[in-house]
């Protein structure tokens, strides 16, 4: 190093070469010839240094662990989601879309101003169906509420309506398709996919994207419509099991120390990590799931566990009688796995052929009764246990199917489906409840005020939970595949 304030005489020498007629010395290029200078110059370099070495960091404990929590692209009002999946399209006339003027026409045939509507059975003579269920105003937003939900209504004041859904599908698989992961086809990432891709996990000790399915029975679009797609593997879901035992094998084995279970698992990922190509994603999935697994069988038993809650908390559920038992005791666990740091929790209503889901096709009195008795007391105790424990301001809680049901009558007492206008509500999560936004028209028929379609729905979704939809994004086949593939909008009226 040469002194304070004396010039090197190497680089007057290079300054010498530099500035030949072959090789002249650019206007804005200064050299370097103190301590000083060499320190104030060097300070980029220095700090670019740094940020490479923090990068590389980053990226090493990316690939060591795909599912480590991330920051999320803006400020974040939600940091996990409950989806009540009402599998079937419970109809939006019967449950938070009075409509008068329907009841006066039923019987007749529709009016030619409201338009013409697709349907699967309903012929083109069919008569308008009006409603046997009744409609009162609830809570201080004074919003109009089914009596066939007596309890959701006690937290309206919670819950902001979508009274203007649109789906583009008018058929099961591929409408649960849309709704799930915005393509009306398998293959594409569901919703709690791209935001477990997006924020990765809260905790290392569950899974963090959890299914729990009807125990009637599979739905018309199975599993895929849950599933990853598309991203690594390490982003599926789990899916856990009806009845009492969501998950089997928890418990080890007589005689097995969890620290020789531990070892035997250490073993073995020893043994994967020797063979592991770094691309081969299912095969790091799959290591990741014995880590998991382990650490489940400490912390998930407690979790899964129903009996140390008090007897208050299972009666506010419904739990312990019918027809409420199985539906609060899995809206109760969502709420534990929420608590322990779960991102995405999906509760489905619903399982098995047609009348065992919200699909009414022969008698909507009779399915829309069953169901709503099935779900409504446990959704309003999820709802009022999220916000006594403070989690209901970071949840957000999305209630609805893949479509509503028809104006129209089928089998005489029956609905058919219908895409053009249905209902769905969000609450918690930032969401501002006590609110109605959209409409349909006077029948019921489409929507016709403020529509939301399910990309608007996803945008709102990842707007609350701080991850912007045009950042989101996995690059599949030459293209940047994102959740809304078409742009979309978030509802601005209520986050």
């Amino acid at each position: 190093m040469f002194p304070e304030g004396k010039p090197d005489p190497n680089m007057s020498s290079n300054n010498d070469y530099l500035a030949t007629k072959e090789s002249p010395m650019p206007a804005h290029h200064k050299v370097t010839h103190t301590r000083r200078e060499f320190i104030r110059d060097a300070c980029c370099g220095f700090g670019g240094l740094a940020l490479a070495s923090f990068l590389h960091d980053e990226q090493v404990r990316a690939a060591e662990n795909p599912l480590a929590a991330r920051a999320s692209h803006l400020p974040a009002k939600a940091k996990s989601v409950i989806f009540l999946f009402m599998a079937g399209g419970p109809s939006h006339i019967e449950t938070f879309d009075p409509k008068p003027l329907l009841n006066k026409l039923s019987g007749q045939v529709r009016p030619a101003e409201f338009g013409e509507a697709k349907y699967q059975f309903i012929q083109r003579d069919a008569r308008l169906l009006g409603t046997r269920r009744t409609f009162r105003k609830y809570g201080e937003s004074g919003i109009e509420v089914s009596d066939l939900f007596p309890n959701i209504a006690t937290c309206i004041d919670d819950i902001a309506v979508l009274r203007g859904c649109q789906g583009d599908m008018v058929v099961h698989s591929a409408a649960q398709y849309e709704l799930f992961s915005g393509r009306t086809v398998p293959g594409f990432p569901s919703m709690g996919s791209w935001m477990l891709y997006g924020l990765g996990a809260e905790t290392q000790s569950l899974p963090a994207y959890v299914v729990m399915p009807d125990p009637k029975g599979a739905l018309e679009a199975g599993q895929p419509m849950y599933m990853q797609g598309f991203l690594p593997a390490m982003y599926q879901p789990t899916m856990f099991r009806p009845g009492h035992r969501p998950v089997l094998n928890l418990e080890l084995p007589a005689g097995v120390e969890p620290s020789k279970r531990r070892r035997t698992l250490q073993f073995i990922r020893d043994l994967n990590q020797e063979t592991l190509d770094p691309g081969d994603a299912e095969f790091h999935a799959r290591i990741n799931a014995y880590d998991v697994a382990f650490r489940m069988q400490s912390e998930a038993p407690e979790v899964l566990d129903l009996s140390k809650e008090s007897q208050e908390t299972l009666d506010l559920y419904g739990i312990g009688k019918e027809p409420t038992h199985d539906y609060g005791r899995r809206c109760l666990l969502a709420r534990k796995l929420i608590e322990s740091g779960v991102r995405f929790t999906c509760v489905v209503s619903g399982g098995g052929a047609g009348n065992l889901q919200w699909d009414a096709h022969g008698d909507i009195e009779e399915n829309h009764l069953r169901k709503a008795a099935e779900t409504d007391q446990p959704i309003a105790g999820l709802l009022k246990d999220l916000k006594r424990r403070g989690l209901l301001d970071s949840t957000l809680v999305l209630w609805g199917g893949e479509f509503g049901r028809s104006p129209e009558a089928e089998s005489g007492k029956g609905r058919d489906h219908h895409n053009l206008g249905f209902s769905m509500w969000m609450a918690g999560g930032g969401i501002k409840g006590g609110q109605v936004v959209g409409a349909t028209d006077a029948i019921g028929l489409r929507a016709i005020e403020r529509p939301s379609h399910f990309r608007d729905i996803h945008a709102t979704i990842l707007h609350q939970l701080g991850l912007d939809q045009h950042q989101l994004t996995f690059p599949h086949l030459g293209r940047d595949e994102r959740l809304t593939f078409i742009e979309g909008k978030v509802i601005q009226e209520i986050v």
